[in-house]
Formats: C-alpha cells, sequence, structure tokens
C-alpha cells in the first residue's frame, strides 16, 4: 500500500513532548562534524564533485528506506513542483552557494553570517502569512544571535574587497535555507518527512549531478584513498540522510521559527569539539560560557513561546485532540 498523506493536524498532534526539540539539538550536532569530515574529503575531491555525490547518494538511500516502508507515493503534480522549489533552496542553492562563499570568505564569516538564516526564516514565514512574529520570537532569536557573534568574535572577521563574492555568497545561501525552512513545512506534514525528503533530493540530485559529475570527471577516482572514501560515506548518510530527515522530521511537528532557532547551536557545538578532533590549542572559557548562556537562553524563549502556542491552541480548540 502507498504511505499515508497525513494531515497538519495529526502532525501537530504527534508533536507533543520533547521528540522534536532533542531531533533538532541532534541534527546540530551532526551538522556540526560536516565541516570537520568534509575537510578530509575535500583533499581529493572538487567541492562541487562533494555536492553532487551529496545530493546524489542522499536520494538513493532516502528512496531505499522510502522503499522498505511500503510503496513508491507519488505527489500531486502541484506539490511536485513546491518539492522541487523546495530541492532548489535547501539543497541545490544552500549546497553550492555555501561551498563556493566558503572558499571565497573565511570561516569566521560564514559563522557570523549563518546567524541571518533563523531572521530570514522568520521573516519569509511572516510575510507569507505562516507564523505572527511576536516579541518574544524577536528577542529569542536576537539573544541566540548575539551569543554566536560573541562566540566567534567578530574582530576576526575579515569583510575587506577580496571577500565581498564569497560575502555575498554566503547571504544568499542563508536567504535560501531560510526560506527553504520557512515554506516547506506543509507537504512534509501531509506526506511524511521520509517520502517529502526523497523527493526533495531526486530534485536536488538532477540539478546537482550534471555540475558535480562534470568536475568528477577531471578527478583521477581509482588513486583516492580509502580513507577519503570513508569521508564521503560518512557525509552522505550522517550530515545529509541523517540530519535533513531530523529536521524535516522536526519541522512536521514545530513552527518554522523554532527549527531555525536551533542552528545557533551549530557553532556553539563546533567551538567545544574542536580541541578534541582537531586537537586546537584553545579550550573553553569564559567568552565560550558567556556565548553558551546567551544561545541557550535564545533558543529557549522562542522554544517556549512554541510550547505556549500549542497549549493556546489545545485550550481553545480540546475537541481537535480526539479526531
Amino acid at each position: 500500500m502507498c504511505l499515508p498523506i497525513r494531515s497538519p493536524k495529526s502532525a501537530s498532534r504527534d508533536g507533543a513532548g520533547a521528540g522534536p526539540h532533542l531531533a533538532l539539538v541532534a541534527v546540530q550536532i551532526i551538522f556540526g562534524t560536516w565541516p570537520v569530515v568534509g575537510k578530509i574529503a575535500l583533499r581529493a575531491l572538487p567541492s562541487t564533485g562533494l555536492v553532487a555525490i551529496r545530493a546524489v547518494g542522499a536520494a538513493a538511500a532516502f528512496f531505499v528506506l522510502l522503499r522498505l516502508r511500503g510503496r513508491l507515493v507519488v505527489p500531486r503534480r502541484g506539490d511536485l513542483a513546491r518539492l522541487a522549489l523546495y530541492s532548489l533552496l535547501g539543497v541545490v542553492l544552500n549546497q553550492f552557494l555555501y561551498v563556493k562563499g566558503l572558499a571565497l570568505s573565511t570561516a569566521v564569516n560564514a559563522a557570523l553570517l549563518s546567524t541571518t538564516i533563523p531572521v530570514f526564516t522568520l521573516l519569509v514565514a511572516t510575510l507569507l502569512g505562516y507564523e505572527r512574529v511576536s516579541a518574544r520570537a524577536v528577542v529569542g532569536t536576537l539573544a541566540a544571535a548575539a551569543g554566536v557573534v560573541y562566540l566567534v568574535d567578530p574582530l576576526r572577521a575579515d569583510f575587506s574587497g577580496d571577500k565581498t563574492v564569497g560575502n555575498f555568497l554566503l547571504v544568499a545561501n542563508t536567504a535560501a535555507y531560510g526560506a527553504y525552512i520557512a515554506v516547506s513545512q506543509d507537504v512534509f506534514r501531509r506526506y511524511g518527512a521520509l517520502a517529502a525528503m526523497s523527493w526533495v533530493f531526486l530534485f536536488g540530485c538532477l540539478a546537482c549531478a550534471p555540475v558535480g559529475g562534470y568536475y568528477l570527471s577531471q578527478v583521477p577516482l581509482q588513486q583516492v584513498g580509502w580513507a577519503i572514501w570513508l569521508a564521503v560515506v560518512y557525509i552522505v548518510l550522517v550530515p545529509t540522510v541523517g540530519a535533513y530527515y531530523l529536521n524535516a522530521w522536526a519541522l512536521e511537528r514545530v513552527a518554522p521559527s523554532t527549527v531555525a532557532v536551533y542552528i545557533y547551536l551549530q557553532p556553539l557545538f563546533a567551538f567545544a569539539l574542536a580541541p578534541l578532533v582537531l586537537g586546537a590549542e584553545e579550550g573553553w572559557g569564559r567568552r565560550n560560557t558567556v556565548a553558551a548562556a546567551l544561545i541557550f537562553a535564545g533558543v529557549a524563549v522562542v522554544t517556549l513561546r512554541a510550547r505556549t502556542r500549542v497549549m493556546e491552541e489545545i485550550s481553545e480548540h480540546p475537541d481537535a485532540l480526539g479526531h
């Protein structure tokens, strides 16, 4: 049988509890490991080629998982167009703009500019009527953003003229990903995270494979070592399939702005793990503690806002739980 198409009401009921929030924390930890492992893979593979491998590998993995769960779901024609748009925003533009922007800018700039993702998410969701702006959401988002800015230290950022193009691409990346989070919730709720993500990555690999394949064809792949291929397998299965699925699963159940604000945890986890993974000299200090307090406070404020809104909806419509 085909997998069921779920209604927004049923998805909201499923979202009660801490599950989506734990999933979002896991997503940020997973995404925090991707740059470290990505550096290993990029020693032998071109960046565009790695993007193509991520998209094609993830699409194949998602469809295998979908087949194990039941028959393939073919969305309605209008939803196929939406899924193609979400793929463009969340996979194609997100991947290519970030990789190229990072190459032309700096890691510190990328970390600072990533703070605009929740801002773009809230802005797009509000303009399209998906969410209502509240003072609590704005305060929480700004507090978490301040924590990230303080953590990475703006004085280390390089916004000189030769970094302008890279910085522009990084901002375009955050706008595309923020819009993806803001507009994709409805389709994830109706088809489920697994089915929807399968189609998102199918469209993504159709766009990424030709470009990435061209650059991969210029690399002697037979000379690539096993450590590089292990890194590639990890990148496909964990920071791509695992993280994107968990993010979509959580997005079925909580507001887009809540999903987006958890992104602020990524640099915090990265800074905490760097001394352990890379042997960095700098350990956890006062700056990390202050930044952590701001980030966790901001996330808590936005999360509390989401929980409060759900409780209000339940109190206003208690009969909805019985349907």
